[in-house]
């Protein structure tokens, strides 16, 4: 990967379908999803697509699922495939292993697996995989990702997946607090955790955690810039300035719907360089 070469690095993309055309989510979740990001793009991105998505733009993308068949009953996809897949793109794909936290010792021993395999981090949703991430019977799981060396990629906050159907879907905001990752920050400093998106409506909770602990980082993901908390922008401008990473969130929002709102928001230029791609090199280990 030519690192000078790429213009951004979104360190947030979902892959949405295999080779054999399953996808990650039910057909339910998947249209909930497009309608409340009013997305309008192919929603079910293969590894391929995704490549071929980025390198257009010269810019890179760490590509993920999340094993979320516990959580949900919906058989997840493999990401020994989607490590595969990336494996023949390595200009312009990063890719992320996901495992099922209830898996227990066979998580474990699958997190080893994936990173032998080429895994360069690790994705978890605990809203979906119905997890508390600070519960202790998981913390075997992070142990193994430290030692590994790779980031852990958390979604936080409000999930658009299960958003305006009864229930939720069943689907439990409350997994996805943030401050439940700060347990985790403290009880593993030589983890890099990065927090997924603007994590509504606990924005200033990822605030503080990123502030307070040098090993956690804020992807800007899942929401349009345009709409971002005012709070998040002082930081990003100010005291977080070497935390905060691009991500789009792609496919419900693409890089360019995300760059075109970005390039309008009151960011310093020199911030802009390290949001954009700076802070990822460092967070990723490509330098």
């Amino acid at each position: 990967m030519n690192i000078d070469r790429l213009v951004a690095i979104d360190v947030h993309t979902h892959v949405e379908q295999d080779g054999h055309g399953c996808f990650s989510l039910d057909q339910e979740l998947m249209d909930a999803s497009a309608q409340y990001f009013r997305a309008d793009q192919d929603r079910t991105p293969t590894v391929a697509a995704i490549a071929e998505h980025y390198r257009e733009r010269d810019m890179a993308a760490v590509v993920f699922t999340v094993d979320a068949a516990s959580g949900t009953g919906h058989p997840a996809l493999s990401s020994e495939e989607i490590l595969d897949g990336a494996a023949e793109f390595p200009d312009v794909l990063i890719p992320f292993g996901s495992v099922d936290p209830h898996a227990g010792k066979a998580a474990v021993t699958r997190i080893r697996t994936l990173v032998e395999r080429g895994a360069r981090g690790f994705k978890f949703h605990p809203s979906l995989q119905a997890f508390e991430p600070n519960d202790p019977r998981y913390y075997p799981l992070y142990e193994a990702i430290a030692e590994a060396g790779v980031p852990a990629l958390f979604h936080t906050g409000q999930t658009g997946i299960g958003a305006g159907l009864p229930g939720g879907h069943g689907i439990k905001l409350r997994y996805s607090a943030p401050m439940l990752l700060d347990d985790v920050a403290a009880d593993f400093p030589d983890l890099t955790i990065v927090m997924a998106h603007p994590s509504v409506p606990w924005q200033d909770e990822a605030i503080s955690i990123a502030t307070h602990k040098a090993n956690v980082f804020i992807d800007l993901s899942g929401w349009r810039p345009k709409y971002f908390p005012p709070q998040l922008v002082r930081a990003a401008n100010t005291m977080l300035r070497g935390k905060v990473l691009f991500g789009s969130d792609f496919p419900v929002i693409t890089p360019d719907r995300w760059l075109a709102d970005f390039a309008d928001l009151e960011i310093k230029d020199d911030v802009r360089a390290l949001i954009l791609k700076d802070n990822a090199v460092r967070v990723l280990g490509l330098g």
